[in-house]
């Protein structure tokens, strides 16, 4: 009887257990989707339809439309909110960002994992408390340095200000993975007459590309959303403006329809949404193909 008993009283908390959690990852899924949803629906939606009927859940076939898009997309020039030069610069920041911090942090955290010297843990953690210094704290001194080096109202001033934000937590993310590689893995590329330059090219780079990706849409993201720098160094030049400023510029306006401004946070977002679940399956096929190299 007793065994009977510890047996159904296990069977009943698995099956609670087993509803609980579809009913914590719906009630999330809920959270997270109706809000995006409920933005893509007005962005469907002209202005007149919104105001009539502003809490619906659905758009009727004769109120869809896509001129809120347009009118995001087109060009200043056409009378639209510019978006799409918005999207090509927040990309060209974004995409100089990733590619130059990758380039600091590989090496760097490959020194901090696999070289031992004086301090190298606290190194580590020192670039760790670099990058939860407050960015109020680091604006006005770095505007004053790219000023006087002619770089302030650049996108490529602006996108080494992002490297300076992005490495240090880079180089701690990759350090925490490249630690996890065994050293034998080198040993034996040592004996083969690999030099270390040659061993963490064809060796260590192969090994940690789930990580790379990973922190390579974590620094993309940051890049992507940032406004305090952008509006710090890009306001005097609105063709040089990034896409969270042209969001901000939208939300600040009197004549703007919330709809034109839902398009505009769709736009803003799907990038990034896109590119995560690019990312995600390209990270599951590196880590299979780990696996079955081993």
């Amino acid at each position: 009887m007793t065994r009977k008993t510890a047996l159904t009283r296990a069977q009943f908390e698995d099956n609670l257990f087993g509803v609980l959690r579809w009913l914590v990852i719906a009630l999330l899924a809920a959270i997270t989707v109706l809000p995006f949803y409920y933005m893509v629906l007005l962005s469907l939606k002209p202005i007149d339809a919104l105001l009539l009927d502003p809490g619906s859940l659905w758009i009727a076939a004769k109120d869809f439309t896509l001129t809120t898009y347009q009118d995001v997309l087109r060009s200043a020039d056409g009378g639209g909110q510019g978006f799409l030069q918005f999207l090509l610069n927040s990309a060209l920041v974004s995409l100089g960002t990733v590619a130059l911090t990758l380039v600091a942090a590989v090496p760097g955290s490959y020194a901090i994992s696999r070289l031992k010297f004086f301090g190298h843990r606290q190194i580590s953690a020192l670039f760790l408390a670099v990058y939860m210094f407050p960015s109020t704290l680091l604006a006005v001194p770095l505007f004053v340095i790219f000023a006087r080096l002619g770089l302030s109202s650049s996108l490529t001033g602006l996108a080494i200000v992002y490297v300076a934000q992005t490495v240090p937590v880079s180089i701690y993310m990759l350090k925490n993975y490249l630690v996890t590689i065994p050293a034998s893995i080198e040993e034996a590329a040592a004996l083969d007459g690999a030099s270390r330059l040659q061993t963490m090219r064809k060796v260590i780079l192969p090994l940690a590309l789930p990580s790379l990706m990973a922190t390579g849409l974590y620094v993309f993201m940051i890049a992507w959303n940032e406004f305090l720098f952008a509006l710090l160094f890009l306001a005097a030049d609105p063709d040089k403006w990034t896409v969270s400023l042209g969001l901000a510029q939208l939300s600040n306006g009197i004549e703007v329809p919330k709809t034109v401004l839902m398009a505009g946070s769709v736009v803003l977002t799907i990038p990034v949404i896109v590119l995560f679940f690019a990312a995600e399956r390209m990270l599951t096929e590196g880590l299979t193909s780990g696996a079955d190299k081993s």
